[in-house]
């Protein structure tokens, strides 16, 4: 039997967006907080219109850049959602604090593969997260960013980054039509995350969003 690979459109900003995305067959939509770089940004006050819009099969997740648990418990109840993908490689003490606090709230980490080192992040946060998200950022680089890039990363290191934990792993960075049958046969995913490839003139695009999803089916029929 195939397995179905997540669907997660990120860089949500409307209503209207989010409908489309659902009716394609997104299982997730991503609502980018505020953030010091990267589009598709809207406030927590968007982000509660939206996700009060979707249906119950599908999830909405706000993207922050907040690094304490405070701040972080914060922005869950100002949006109303509680799925947080946590976009810096926060102090897992944080996280600790976080998950003590607010048990209900769903934390995925996003680990930004600039090389080898990412694997070593598995058993920082392992224990502390429901899922992880393997993105192009460059938090080292003089000038700091966290998604949004439009760039793939090596795709052998999240390979063996999902081999090695028991968590559910999605794979961002560079993904589109014409590269995630090979993206999916290779790292093997639970779910994929894209933004930039699926809009035009800063607006979701339904065309392009149809081939992907169609790509994506495809791939999908490969997986056992």
């Amino acid at each position: 039997m195939a397995v179905r690979t997540r669907l997660k459109v990120c860089c949500i900003k409307s209503v209207g967006e989010a409908r489309m995305a659902v009716a394609a067959g997104a299982d997730i939509l991503g609502l980018v907080g505020p953030m010091p770089s990267g589009p598709g940004t809207i406030t927590y006050a968007q982000a509660r219109s939206i996700a009060a819009e979707l249906p119950d099969t599908v999830e909405p997740w706000l993207l922050t850049s907040e690094t304490t648990a405070t701040t972080l418990a914060a922005a869950a109840e100002e949006s109303g959602v509680s799925n947080l993908q946590i976009v810096r490689h926060l102090d897992p003490d944080e996280l600790e604090r976080l998950r003590s606090s607010r048990p209900e709230l769903n934390l995925v980490q996003v680990i930004h593969v600039e090389d080898e080192g990412a694997l070593g992040l598995i058993s920082r946060y392992e224990r502390h997260i429901d899922a992880f998200l393997l993105d192009s950022g460059k938090p080292s680089a003089a000038i700091e960013t966290l998604g949004g890039t439009g760039d793939v990363h090596d795709w052998s290191i999240s390979a063996r980054f999902v081999a090695a934990t028991n968590k559910p792993v999605m794979l961002a960075g560079g993904l589109k039509a014409g590269n995630v049958l090979d993206a999916v046969r290779r790292v093997r995913p639970y779910g994929v995350d894209l933004c930039s490839s699926l809009r035009q003139e800063d607006a979701l695009d339904a065309e392009l969003l149809q081939e992907f999803v169609q790509a994506l089916r495809l791939a999908d029929q490969e997986r056992t």
